[in-house]
Formats: C-alpha cells, sequence, structure tokens
C-alpha cells in the first residue's frame, strides 16, 4: 500500500504543509497549517468511485488506466 507524509515546513514568510515537492498553501501559523494538513490526509483515505483516468507523462506520452476508488494511500502528517 502507498503511504503518503505530509510535512509542515516554514514557506513564504508562514507555514505550509509539503508533500514530496508541492507546497500547499501558506498559513500565518504552524498550527493552521498542521490543522490543514490533518484534513487533507483524512480526505485522501476517503474511498471513491472507480473510474478511468488518462494523463500525458514527462516526455509526452498518453497513457489510460483505471483507478480504484478503493485503492486509497495511507496518509500521514509527521509532526517533527
Amino acid at each position: 500500500m502507498t503511504e503518503v507524509t505530509y510535512h509542515i515546513v516554514e514557506h513564504d514568510g508562514g507555514f505550509a504543509y509539503k508533500v514530496g515537492d508541492v507546497f500547499s498553501e501558506t498559513f500565518p501559523s504552524r498550527q493552521e497549517a498542521l490543522q490543514a494538513a490533518q484534513a487533507a490526509a483524512a480526505e485522501q483515505q476517503v474511498p471513491g468511485s472507480t473510474e478511468g483516468i488518462r494523463y500525458q507523462d514527462g516526455r509526452g506520452q498518453w497513457h489510460d488506466e483505471t483507478a480504484q476508488g478503493s485503492d486509497r494511500p495511507v496518509a500521514r502528517v509527521a509532526e517533527d
């Protein structure tokens, strides 16, 4: 099973949560960023419906796949 970790970091004069190399919007306080990360992590684990997806990779190739609505990652928030 895939695991996704949200990290709380200082960003752009405030705080944000970060997943991989992607930052959320900036929040005025660490506590607000933490609460937003916890909400996002909870939502990410909610099952959805199975749907077809189409995406283009970095080389310009198109791919068609089926995304299982029950195939959700384990999401956690690191409070370090």
